[in-house]
This record gives C-alpha cells, sequence and structure tokens, in this order.
C-alpha cells in the first residue's frame, strides 16, 4: 500500500469514528426524567424533600439516640485515637416498612441490610410516580436498575464484628479468665451482633440492593450496582443511560443509597480528616471548615425522550449531555485535581453540543472543605471563562449564574449524593425556581467570585430566562480522582398542568346553616385533621373550599392557611373567638374572618393595588414562585433595564 493510500484510509477512519462520536451524543439521543423518588433527612418523599429545599429547612442535626451513642466514639479533640470529632450529620426519618407488601418473610428482615429495604421502597416510590406503578411484563422486560452504593454498609459492620469471638477469647483467658466464664462472656457479646445464617450474604451485599428490586419489582433488564466513591450515584447514572442508548432497555431506574451514618463513616471523616468543627457544612463560604455526612436515597426513572413523548410521560427534564474524566497522576489519592474535573465539564458540555454560558444554576459537588471547594470552583472557572469560551462580550462575567450545594441542608450523603443535588435540580427546572443554599453568611475571599459569572445564591428566587431554556449542570466527585457533570434542560418553558411539589398559602372556607353548626364542624375537623397523618382530609378541603358556593343565608368562616397544622390551630383560634363573640354576627382574629351570614354583608369587595412609596423588596415574589407566568412581564422589563 502507497503513503497516500494510507494517509487516505486513515482520514476516512477518523471521518468515521468523528461520525460516530456525534451520533453517540447524548444531545442526539436526549434522555427524559419521566418519574423520581427521594428519602433524605427531614423528608419521606419527593414533595417534602422540595419543599424543605425551597423552603430552607436546615435537617442537620446531633446523631439520635436511635442510632448509636455519640458518648461512646466522640472527642473534640481530633488527634485522639479511635475518636469522632464530630457529632452532627443528617438522618433519614424513621419509615415503617412492610415486608409482606414486597414478599419479603419478617423472619429475614435482621439479616438484611437496612439499604435493600429501603432502597426497594424508593425504587417502587419512583415508578409509581413516573406512572408505572403497574406496568405490563412486557414493559417490565425491558427495564433495568443501576445504582451507586459503596462500601458502607451497616450490616457487614456487625456480621464481621461477631467474628472478632477468637480476639475476646485470647484477651479475656490471657486477662485471668476461667474458661468457663470466658465461654459464657463471650456468648453475651455474640448477642450483640447479628447473627450469620443462610440469608445474611445476601443481606450484607450492595449488589443485591439492586438485585433485589429487579427480583421484587419483575424487572428483566441490566441490574447491578457501581462505586465510584461520592460520584457513585452519577457513575450509575451515566451506565444507566448508556443502557437505553445502545437499546439494551426502553426504561431505567437509576440513583444512589446511602444509609451508613455509623460510627465507621464518622471515623472514616474524622481521620482523613475531613469534617467541620463547626455546627453546620458551609459550601464555598469564608468559614466553611469542612464536611458533614447524611444519609439519604433517590432514584430517577428514566426513558428515551423520543419514547417518553410518544407514549405521554410526564417529563420532569431532559438529560442533555455527560461528561466524565480521571485526575491522572497527582499528589494524593484522594486529593481533588481542579484541571480533572474541568475536563468532566468540557466533555459534559460538548457532548450535549450546549454553551456552557447558557447555563442558570450549578449545583455543585461543594462539600465545604478549603480544598476541595476551592479546587472545584477553580475547575469551573476555567470552564465557564471569556478565554475559554471565545466570548468578547464584557458582560461574560457578570455574576449571573447561581451556585450552590444541597450539602448545605441535607449533609454529604455520600453514594447518594449526586443523586441529590440532582433531583434537586431537575425539580428547579421543573418549578422554574433558583433554590437556595443556606449555611452561607460570605464567599471565601479565595474564590474571587465576584469578577466570575457564579454568584452564591442564598434566597428561593424566580428562574427569568431571556432567548435559551432554563440549563442546569450538576457536578459529583469522588475519592481516587472520579469526576462527573450532568447538564440538564428543562421540558417546557411553562407548565400547562399541575406542578407545584412544595407546599402554598391555601384558602379554607367553610360554611353551614347556623352559627352552631359551623362551630361543631369547625371542632369536629380538628379530631379529624388531628388523625389524619397523611394529610389526605387537608387536601380535600382545600380542594372544596376553592369550589365552595356558599349561600347567603349560610354562616360562614375563612382563613389563609399554610399547613394541616396550621389549618388546626386557626380552627381552634376560631372554636376559643365563637365562645368569647358569642352574640356577635361577625368578627375577625389572626387573619381569620366570621360573618352569621352574608344577607347583612354592606358594600362591595375590591381588590387593593399598592401605589407609589409602598413597595417593599421581593413583594412579588411568592406569586412568582407559584405562578411561573407571571414572569413573562417582568422578563420584558428585566430585559430592558439590562439592554
Amino acid at each position: 500500500m502507497t503513503v497516500s493510500r494510507r494517509i487516505s484510509n486513515n482520514k476516512k477512519t477518523a471521518r468515521k469514528i468523528s461520525q460516530n462520536v456525534i451520533n453517540a451524543r447524548i444531545s442526539n439521543n436526549p434522555i427524559a426524567i419521566v418519574g423520581m423518588s427521594a428519602l433524605f433527612p427531614d423528608a419521606h418523599n419527593l414533595n417534602q424533600y422540595w419543599d424543605n429545599i425551597v423552603r430552607k429547612v436546615d435537617s442537620i442535626i446531633d446523631i439520635p439516640e436511635s442510632r448509636w451513642n455519640i458518648d461512646d466514639f466522640y472527642n473534640a479533640d481530633a488527634d485522639v485515637p479511635d475518636k469522632t470529632y464530630c457529632k452532627r450529620g443528617g438522618f433519614i426519618p424513621d419509615i415503617d416498612f412492610s415486608p409482606i407488601e414486597f414478599g419479603i418473610p419478617p423472619n429475614i428482615l435482621e439479616v438484611t441490610d437496612v439499604t435493600q429495604l429501603l432502597g426497594l421502597m424508593v425504587a417502587k416510590s419512583a415508578m409509581e410516580d413516573a406512572g408505572y406503578g403497574e406496568a405490563s411484563d412486557d414493559v417490565l422486560e425491558k427495564t433495568g436498575v443501576i445504582l451507586g452504593v459503596t462500601a458502607g454498609m451497616k450490616l457487614l459492620g456487625s456480621l464481621t464484628s461477631r467474628l472478632q469471638y477468637p480476639v475476646w477469647e485470647k484477651v479475656l483467658t490471657k486477662s485471668g479468665i476461667s474458661k468457663e466464664d470466658t465461654e459464657k462472656i463471650i456468648e453475651k457479646i455474640k448477642k450483640a451482633y447479628v447473627r450469620w445464617e443462610e440469608n445474611s450474604f445476601p443481606g450484607l451485599l450492595g449488589n443485591v440492593i439492586a438485585g433485589r428490586i429487579a427480583n421484587r419489582l419483575n424487572l428483566g433488564g441490566t441490574n447491578c450496582t457501581v462505586d465510584a466513591a461520592c460520584a457513585s450515584s452519577l457513575s450509575a447514572m451515566k451506565m444507566a443511560v448508556s443502557d437505553l442508548i445502545e437499546y439494551r432497555s426502553d426504561m431505567m431506574i437509576t440513583g444512589g443509597v446511602d444509609a451508613d451514618n455509623s460510627p465507621l463513616m464518622y471515623m472514616c471523616f474524622s481521620k482523613t480528616p475531613a469534617f467541620t468543627k463547626g455546627e453546620n457544612p458551609r459550601p464555598f463560604d469564608a468559614n466553611s471548615g469542612g464536611v458533614m455526612i447524611g444519609e439519604g436515597m433517590g432514584m430517577v426513572v428514566l426513558k428515551r425522550l423520543e419514547d417518553a413523548i410518544r407514549e405521554g410521560d410526564n417529563i420532569y427534564a431532559i438529560l442533555k449531555g455527560i461528561g466524565s474524566s480521571s485526575d491522572g497522576r497527582f499528589k494524593s489519592i484522594y486529593a481533588p485535581r481542579s484541571g480533572g474535573q474541568a475536563k468532566a465539564l468540557r466533555r459534559a458540555y460538548e457532548d450535549a453540543d450546549v454553551d456552557p454560558m447558557s447555563i442558570g444554576l450549578i449545583e455543585a459537588h461543594g462539600t465545604g472543605t478549603a480544598a476541595g471547594d476551592l479546587a472545584e470552583f477553580e475547575g469551573l472557572k476555567e470552564v465557564f471563562s471569556k478565554k475559554n469560551n471565545n466570548k468578547k462580550s464584557d458582560s461574560i462575567d457578570s455574576q449571573y449564574i447561581a451556585l450552590g450545594s444541597i450539602k448545605s441542608q441535607i449533609g454529604h450523603t455520600k453514594a447518594a449524593a449526586g443523586i441529590a443535588g440532582l433531583i434537586k435540580t431537575v425539580l428547579a427546572l421543573h418549578h422554574k425556581i433558583l433554590p437556595p443554599t443556606i449555611n452561607i453568611e460570605r464567599p471565601n475571599e479565595k474564590l474571587d467570585i465576584e469578577k466570575t459569572p457564579f454568584y452564591l445564591n442564598t434566597e428561593t428566587r424566580p428562574w427569568i430566562t431571556f432567548e435559551n431554556p432554563r440549563r442546569a449542570g450538576v457536578s459529583a466527585f469522588g475519592f481516587g480522582g472520579t469526576n462527573f457533570h450532568f447538564v440538564l434542560e428543562e421540558f417546557k418553558n411553562t407548565n400547562d398542568t399541575e406542578y407545584r411539589m412544595h407546599k402554598t398559602l391555601g384558602n379554607i372556607l367553610l360554611s353551614e346553616s347556623s352559627t352552631e353548626d359551623l362551630k361543631n364542624t369547625c371542632k369536629n375537623l380538628i379530631t379529624e385533621l388531628k388523625n389524619d397523618e397523611s394529610e389526605h382530609l387537608h387536601k380535600n378541603l382545600l380542594a372544596k373550599s376553592s369550589e365552595n358556593t356558599i349561600p347567603k343565608n349560610h354562616a360562614r368562616l375563612g382563613f389563609v392557611t399554610k399547613s394541616s397544622s396550621n389549618t388546626i390551630e386557626l380552627l381552634e383560634e376560631a372554636v376559643s373567638n365563637f365562645k368569647i363573640n358569642n352574640e356577635k354576627k361577625d368578627w375577625t382574629t389572626k387573619g381569620i374572618y366570621f360573618r352569621s351570614n352574608g344577607i347583612d354583608c354592606k358594600g362591595k369587595v375590591v381588590a387593593l393595588f399598592s401605589g407609589q412609596g409602598s413597595q417593599y423588596l421581593n413583594m412579588c415574589k411568592d406569586l412568582f414562585l407559584n405562578f411561573p407566568v407571571m414572569s413573562n412581564p417582568f422578563k420584558v422589563l428585566d430585559k430592558l433595564f439590562s439592554d
């Protein structure tokens, strides 16, 4: 073969490879997120998780007594051997698990790791949220599950500890304890740990978290787990996307699970050392001192976008691109490298075929460690800059990209860290809201953030865009130099269906034929609402109130409420006022309005709009957050001011 022919063939091969790379881009095969489920600190479900985010709930608490006794392992001095200097973190709420619901024999619960049981619940909830709670066998046959899981399995610690009895025996014997007493003591110590039996082996395995889901939900696609440390969940999601793009599956459940805030985990982070000595994690803050760990589980249901549209699925957001990288040779195995992280970001935006400067939100890995935050921010600056994006506009470096981290609210959920941030970001796109990051008082001066496109968003804000659709990036990085970055985009610019997942103010309007009957209705509702654990009654009450047509001769009572508990408080206040104002035909107290009838009402109802001088900061904020259509006229005004 001549040199010229060889060169020609090489060019053809290069063009073919280049075309294959382009065809394999996720931008040419977008992925729809059609279902989600969450179990995180202070949050039993997806709605509560989002509500906590927008309301800036701080879920970091002292280690609960139900987990383990902190006094056994705590010492404020970080140098004391075998002690942790941290006693706070994020912990998932207690959950009622019904083994019968999943066909699991109750007698194997003790030898089944809690992540397997709770993971099963979260997976089922995600499928139900996607509308596939009762899917056909044909659908399930092409559905798989890939989850991010780290080595932190609490059951493994207990089973391993039980096997230390030869050590106990030697220590007791050398301490002068008789053989008979030694045997009795050892048997007593063994009872503190989970026993070994035939179900112990599958019960402690991380891969069985996915396997049990596939088994109980009757899935026929790929099932496996992947460990990429704190980037495990996004690593798992990348593999799940590959299954979809390669048409090996039609639907995938993916995410991450981590329920291990055990003494072992606290010791790992203490002796690195990575924990903050403060009360809370403070990502990117001047006073950030380190990380705090959390428990959590999150899963999403993925489909190819074209399939999801054709089959009428509810679509939360679109996955446009994925970038991954390794740090390569660096100073230590766990030291973050900004260049390696930047590499993952560049690959993600190339995969998405999206200009990084069109991004409006970055959900950072944001652990709160000095080295980690600084390295991550340097990586962001390397990608999001005029120089690297060949832009000439002086406005590019103005602070317009919201930067944050869910770890400020729930802690670092380890294997579930990436999915916690991704679910938060997907819901932000879905609701057209920029979510806050809490515990930030002043940005770290070393970031020099004022000279970048980023700002630390500390308030819940409406997300207003101009030409481009709303877009966001999500990062997760792990020990060992593994880096992942995802690019997400909103599905629709406006929502045309019921979509709000956070609690909003609602009206309660009650009426009865007489004042006495109305008073009794209030009393009965108080009792019923207190017994309604699911808040089903309160939702019905709000729905009926919006449709309530009150006859003019009826007694009526109304108020605005924030929640079921707030409604109970206001109803109790109303009952008290019925007694105090027994003879009055109308009264008002603490936002509660009562009239004995509508016949005697004088005048008209008017809407009062504030005039010049009555404005105040954020006066339309709630309107924006709950009705994105309101952003349109303000978007026009905002553009006029910015041009």
